[in-house]
Formats: C-alpha cells, sequence, structure tokens
C-alpha cells in the first residue's frame, strides 16, 4: 500500500494558504476517492472539525479505506465528566456519519488537552472504545517536540501525528524518531508542504514571509541547481523516512492527487545543512497571524 494518506480537511472546509479552488465539490470528491483507490492509498484522515468532512466520506463506500478521525477541542481547564460525555457523543456521531463499526485510529485533536487536569479520563474512556473494537489506536495531534515529550511521558499511545517538513528537524536532532520508534508509536506526518508555502514561486509568496529570505533564496537556488520541483523534494524528503509510516497529504481535485502520486518516488539529491530553520513563527501556521 501507498505512503500517502489523504487528508479531507479540503472535502469540509476551505484550507490553506494556496488554495485556489476552496472548498472541494461532491463530484471532485467522488474521482479523488476513486484516484485514491487507484494508487492504492488506502487511508483517510478526516475530523468533526472539518466541516461536513465526514458525513461527506459517509456518502461514499468507504469500507476498503482505513479512517483516522480525531476528538473536539476542549474548551476548558481541567476534563469533567461532562467532557468525557461529549467525547463519547462525538465518537458515536463519527461512526454514524462515516457509516462504520470502527476506525484505525482517534487523535486528541488538541494535544493540550491531554495535559490538562483530568485528561486521563479521556485517556480511559479513548481505552475503553478501543477495548470494544470501535477504535483501533489512540494517539494525539501534536505540534511541539515538548507537547509530544510529555504526552508520551504519560500516555501510552499507539500513534502520533505531527508536523513535519523538508525545513524541519527538530523530530531528527531531537531524537524524537528515535525515541518513537523504541516505544512502537505509528507515526504519521502532516504539512509537508508547509500549507502550500513551500510550493509557491517567489513571487506569489506573501511578504510577510519575507523575514525568511535567506532560507527561500536557498530553497530555490537548491531545487533549481538539482533540477528538482518543490513538489518533488518536499513528497520525496518525507516518504523516504523509514520511521514515518503515512505521510498526510490534501488535495483539492483529482488532477493534483495525480501529480502528486506522479513524482512520489524517485531520486533525492543531497541539500545543504543551511536549508533549515527551527523557527516556530514559521514551522507553525497557527503563529502565521502575527506575521
Amino acid at each position: 500500500m501507498s505512503k500517502i494518506a489523504l487528508g479531507t480537511v479540503q472535502f469540509g472546509v476551505d484550507y490553506g494558504i494556496n488554495s485556489i479552488n476552496g472548498k472541494v465539490s461532491y463530484r471532485e470528491v467522488e474521482k479523488i476517492l476513486h484516484c485514491a483507490r487507484i494508487y492504492n492509498i488506502d487511508m483517510l484522515d478526516t475530523a468533526p472539525a472539518y466541516g461536513n468532512s465526514e458525513q461527506l466520506l459517509g456518502n461514499f463506500k468507504i469500507q476498503d479505506f482505513e479512517i483516522v478521525t480525531k476528538t473536539r477541542h476542549f474548551e476548558c481547564d481541567i476534563i469533567t465528566d461532562q467532557e468525557i460525555r461529549l467525547l463519547v457523543r462525538d465518537i458515536n456521531q463519527s461512526l454514524e456519519f462515516l457509516k462504520r463499526k470502527s476506525v484505525y485510529g482517534v487523535l486528541v485533536h488538541n494535544a493540550d488537552d491531554l495535559l490538562k487536569l483530568g485528561a486521563e479520563k479521556i485517556f480511559n474512556k479513548l481505552q475503553e472504545f478501543k477495548q470494544q473494537g470501535l477504535i483501533g489506536k489512540i494517539g494525539a495531534s501534536i505540534y511541539s517536540i515538548n507537547q509530544l515529550q510529555k504526552i508520551i511521558d504519560n500516555f501510552d499511545i499507539d500513534l502520533v501525528q505531527l508536523p513535519f517538513n523538508i525545513l524541519d528537524r527538530r523530530l531528527i536532532n531531537n531524537d524524537m524518531f528515535k525515541l518513537l520508534k523504541e516505544r512502537n508509536i505509528e507515526v504519521h506526518v502532516r504539512s509537508v508542504f508547509l500549507q502550500g508555502l513551500l510550493l509557491m514561486a517567489k513571487q506569489d509568496r506573501p511578504k510577510k514571509f519575507s523575514r525568511w529570505d535567506n532560507l527561500w533564496t536557498i530553497w530555490h537556488e537548491w531545487l533549481m541547481d538539482n533540477n528538482i520541483t518543490a513538489l518533488e523534494a518536499t513528497i520525496r524528503y518525507a516518504t523516504r523516512m523509514p520511521e514515518i509510516s503515512k505521510v498526510l497529504i490534501g488535495v483539492d481535485s483529482k488532477k493534483q492527487l495525480q501529480e502528486v502520486m506522479a513524482i512520489s518516488s524517485g531520486s533525492f539529491p543531497e541539500f545543504p545543512n543551511e536549508l533549515y530553520t527551527n523557527d516556530t513563527d514559521l514551522l507553525n501556521p497557527v503563529n502565521w497571524i502575527k506575521l
């Protein structure tokens, strides 16, 4: 099966800095799913927060796909029985929308929820669902190394989804990939295109990102010198990592998916040591609003 997994946030909402067509139409979703099968893509990633993505997917026969969904963000400081009632309702609703008896995994969408007082209530309830056969793996959607470390120190999770791209070496430099492998935690990565920022031509990149002009210069010169496209480089860099089980991508059309799959394997040139940053103002899109 393909190492590529298909993200579905675009199916339910207009998403991404590089989005042109907005929310994907019903007909185009059907074409994308058909194309995914042709390329042996066997996993879909969704969430209740992705608009009507789960309901939409449930309208198609997706029993041949593995499904990863997520919990809601809990707007509270302490996890109480009320939040757990909401969690139970949400999981049951996701299964109903998706028309599934079980899902491959459930991620705590806001990983900080697992760092709140009473967080063990969330994990314990998810464990109950797992024991009932409704959930295959329990995991978390991570945004930072510190967040990840705290969670795996406190909970025996099975699955983690985290940001990773060609400019971001935090997981490598901090030996996190090694630690996750030692603990038998499956790794899925997202944001390999940095929400489309890495795929933009120089002239199209918003001016607020000019703070990293030196990095962009190195990036574009390396691409040109090695006769490789940004799409080829970003995808191949992630898929070649043995520690990564799935590389999550989102597409707006069947054509986009075909383009990605056509170049997902191939040679990858050596890249310069200076082609990286630890600056979370760039690496975490949540921070872009402050730029």
